[in-house]
């Protein structure tokens, strides 16, 4: 295994970090920096700044717009991303949308939503769990019933992340409800979120924000032609999406940018009239994260490496990194909330006579990443995945 990085790689890395100095919109980078939400027109004006670049797309390949990086370099990529404060694109349309109409899409398909998703043409969400399914996703019962050349869709998505952003959702609907198996019977449908019969309606959060929503299908008429792969084998549609999903979700450059920001917020802040650095407790809780968040960083550079040798796409083992790398982030939130103290309190905190938006905003934070360890399968989820797939329990 090869872990190291090559002097062309180096140079590389020195180039999209130079770019993102340059290009980055500052009132994008703060709004990240601060743990405020991006509106629809900042997610679409950072996606056409990329797509100028050629760099919106980087993992697709070359004759749909990708760069041709090798997965090494996509990865320094995400990495710098996540040092500089810069939003990765929502995955929704970019990777998770785009990734399965590579695979399974007809080449119609790819000709009408692949161009339009690589400029920032279309934003797309995500119709996955529903109240009686979210980590049992299989459970799920939105129904699509044939009609001619439509499916009638009825049901319910909750969950959606920024769905009132929407302009197209991509969702698995049951099309055979009498199958014996309930992962049999499933279909995974392209739907316009300016369809008759759709209503998104907001869930406000424990930190005040609007992000995600539920989501009601009222007979909602979707083309037959918007039917990805086969009907009633949308299963298989799923669980190759949910596998690039999961491979994001260890964030290794933007926990680093935030473990610095911790290092800088309790040498500031003080106790008993010391540094926080300087209390032993808080000091050795912040070197296990730094040790875990290493130990997260060389796990990702061994599945870089492996995909590297083999050209396939990750496998269950790919759970571990949703797992360590939810658990870090959260981790740091507690620490950064500990350092602050009540001034993490979501109203604007006062520090030496400023308001200090910073810290009004750790609260908030806090609260949000107790999501990350259920999205994309809740970690329980993971390890029993990682028990059955990998190490055969």
């Amino acid at each position: 295994m090869d872990m190291s990085y090559s002097v062309e790689e180096q140079s590389f890395r020195n180039e999209v970090r130079s770019w993102l100095a340059g290009n980055l919109p500052s009132d994008i980078r703060d709004k990240v920096v601060g743990y405020r939400h991006l509106t629809k027109d900042e997610f679409i004006r950072w996606h056409k700044i990329l797509a100028a670049k050629g760099w919106s797309v980087p993992h697709w390949p070359v004759e749909w717009g990708g760069t041709g990086w090798n997965i090494t370099q996509r990865y320094i990529y995400d990495e710098e991303f996540g040092l500089a404060g810069a939003p990765g694109l929502p995955s929704f349309g970019p990777s998770m949308c785009a990734s399965v109409l590579m695979r399974f899409g007809s080449p119609e398909q790819k000709n009408r939503f692949l161009p339009r998703i690589r400029n920032g043409d279309d934003f797309w969400v995500q119709g996955y769990s529903e109240p009686g399914a979210g980590s049992d996703l299989a459970s799920l019962k939105t129904r699509a019933v044939r009609d001619g050349d439509h499916y009638r869709v009825t049901g319910q998505k909750i969950w959606t992340t920024l769905g009132h952003y929407g302009d197209w959702i991509f969702c698995l609907v049951r099309t055979d409800p009498t199958a014996e198996k309930r992962q049999e019977g499933i279909s995974f449908l392209l739907i316009d979120m300016k369809t008759p019969g759709i209503t998104v309606r907001p869930l406000i959060l424990m930190d005040g924000g609007h992000e995600v929503n539920e989501i009601f299908f009222d007979d909602v008429r979707v083309p037959v032609e918007n039917l990805v792969y086969e009907e009633n084998k949308g299963w298989t549609v799923a669980k190759y999406l949910l596998g690039h999903e999961r491979m994001g979700s260890g964030q290794v450059g933007g926990s680093r940018r935030e473990i610095a920001a911790l290092r800088a917020l309790a040498a500031r802040e003080l106790k008993n009239g010391k540094p926080l650095m300087e209390d032993t407790r808080f000091r050795d809780r912040l070197s296990r994260l730094e040790i875990e968040l290493a130990a997260l960083e060389l796990t990702s550079m061994r599945f870089v490496d492996k995909m590297r040798r083999s050209g396939q796409p990750p496998g269950a083992d790919v759970s571990m990194l949703k797992i360590r790398g939810t658990e870090i982030q959260q981790g740091i939130t507690e620490l950064m909330m500990q350092a602050v103290g009540p001034m993490a309190q979501p109203f604007a905190a006062v520090d030496n006579g400023a308001i200090d938006h910073y810290k009004s905003r750790l609260a908030p934070r806090y609260f949000n990443l107790r999501k990350a360890s259920i999205y994309a399968g809740s970690n329980e989820i993971q390890r029993n995945i990682i028990a059955k797939m990998t190490l055969g329990l």
